[in-house]
This record gives C-alpha cells, sequence and structure tokens, in this order.
C-alpha cells in the first residue's frame, strides 16, 4: 500500500529527514548582545513588509546546544533586526548561521528560518562567552559577552514578536510557491532557566564572500545577556500568507 498524502509532511516521504515538532533541548548556552547599528544598514536587510526601528536596535545571538531530541548537539549563532509592521515593533530575523546538518533544513522549511551552514565555534573561559562564525575560513560575526551579575529572568528584555519571511521557489522558476510572515516568539515551552546572568559584549563584523554582515558596524551596545536553559520548542505561528492574501493589509494585531 503506498503512503497517503495526508500522511506525508517532509522528505523523503518515506521518512522525513528531521523528526516534526515539539523537540526538546537541554543543556543550552545562549548569550544575547544588543547593540545599535545605522538604520541604513539595516535596511539594506529589511523586506519591503518592514520598516526599520528609529532605533537601530539589533540583537546578535549565539548559543551552544548541548542536547536535542530531534537535531542532536550543535552551534547557531543568529542576528536580529529591531523593526516595525502594522505599527507593532519586534525584530526580523535575515540570517542565522548552524553547523547541524538536521536542524538546517528544519528551520528553514517549518519555521522560515533562513539558517545556513557555518563553522560556528563556541567557547566558554572564566565568565565570557565567545562565539565565532566563520564563511569560507573568515570570521564574519564573533560574539564576546561576560555575565557578571545574577539577573531575573523576568527582567530580560522582550525579543519578541519574532519575525521570519518564509519563502519556497518554485520548482520551473516563475516565482514561488510559499512567502508568509512567521512569528517565532511563542515556539517555547516547559522553559527551565537554570543560570541567567547579566554582562557586557561586543560584536565584530568581517566582510566575506557569502551572506557578509559587514555593513552592521555597531554604533553602541546596551548590555548582554547570558542564560543555561532546558526548553521545548513547538511549530510557530503563520501571521500573515502573502500569496493567499497579496492585497489584503497585514494586521498583526487579530
Amino acid at each position: 500500500m503506498q503512503i497517503p498524502l495526508s500522511q506525508i509532511n517532509g522528505m523523503p516521504a518515506f521518512s522525513t529527514y528531521y523528526p516534526m515538532p515539539p523537540a526538546r533541548y537541554r543543556n543550552v548556552k545562549i548569550q544575547h548582545v544588543y547593540f545599535e547599528s545605522s538604520i541604513s544598514a539595516i535596511e539594506k536587510m529589511l523586506p519591503e513588509c518592514f520598516e526599520p526601528s528609529k532605533t537601530g536596535l539589533c540583537i546578535a545571538t549565539g548559543l551552544s546546544v548541548g542536547w536535542s531530541g530531534n537535531y542532536g548537539s550543535f552551534n547557531e549563532s543568529a542576528l536580529s533586526l529591531s523593526c516595525t509592521i502594522d505599527g507593532v515593533d519586534g525584530f526580523f530575523t535575515p540570517v542565522a548561521y548552524l553547523n547541524s546538518r538536521s536542524s538546517i533544513p528544519a528551520g528553514r522549511e517549518i519555521y522560515g528560518t533562513p539558517k545556513v551552514f557555518a563553522d560556528v565555534r563556541v567557547e566558554m573561559d572564566e565568565r565570557v562567552m565567545v562565539t565565532d562564525t566563520l564563511i569560507a575560513g573568515t570570521s564574519a560575526m564573533s560574539i564576546r559577552s561576560t555575565m557578571q551579575s545574577e539577573l531575573d529572568p523576568k527582567d530580560l528584555p522582550n525579543g519578541g514578536p519574532s519575525w521570519r519571511l518564509k519563502v519556497i521557489p518554485k520548482a520551473d522558476g516563475t516565482g514561488v510557491d510559499v512567502m508568509q510572515l512567521i512569528d517565532g516568539s511563542n515556539v517555547m515551552s516547559d522553559t527551565e532557566v537554570h543560570v541567567c546572568r547579566s554582562g557586557d559584549g561586543i560584536v565584530e563584523f568581517n566582510p566575506v564572500p557569502l551572506f557578509d554582515l559587514a555593513e552592521l558596524i555597531p554604533i553602541s551596545y546596551h548590555g548582554a545577556y547570558y542564560m543555561e536553559m532546558d526548553f521545548t520548542e513547538n511549530y510557530g505561528e503563520i501571521v500573515h500568507d502573502f500569496l493567499s492574501h497579496p492585497d489584503q493589509k497585514i494586521n498583526i494585531r487579530s
């Protein structure tokens, strides 16, 4: 008996490349460094449905996953840019770098997160976390942050909504089959925060031939945060489908 089409949710059809959510994560070490960059540099990375925030705020994130039930252990780095849509403030993720084979297609195909492969290296040195992202042997983004003071997780800055633009091209090259605005800010549940600290951080960008972020020169810094945590990752939210409703105004509040 063949596989019913209604039961196929990935490829290969008989055995998907990655398990579907939920995914449990344990021993995750994560750093966020908040910095301000020029609005002109941010604009170049935003799809036209977004307006850059007047603050020019950006978040550089580095993380080390000790164990994941769906994807194993891996390192990741990402960038988030402050922006607005429908008058709502949030963050858009233009790129995320990983050294995981299965987490990359899962992130792209399920959540629309623009994950790409890179040599992401994470090191811990006493109270300092360093995440270095190498593209073609060159450090594209280096994140360094301290963990000086204890912090209540409730006092962490709000990093949501966390938007992605999910795009899947047509096989015949005539456009795209999928273009959706996804919010990933509420995917986490069963969260257990074991360590939460604040400190200072710096971010450095260097020119690279692919996925270049070198124009996002930090103008000023607005703190850094470090956490050690366990959590479950669930499905995201489809906020707007641009192909099904091309002329409909995006309504984030509904």
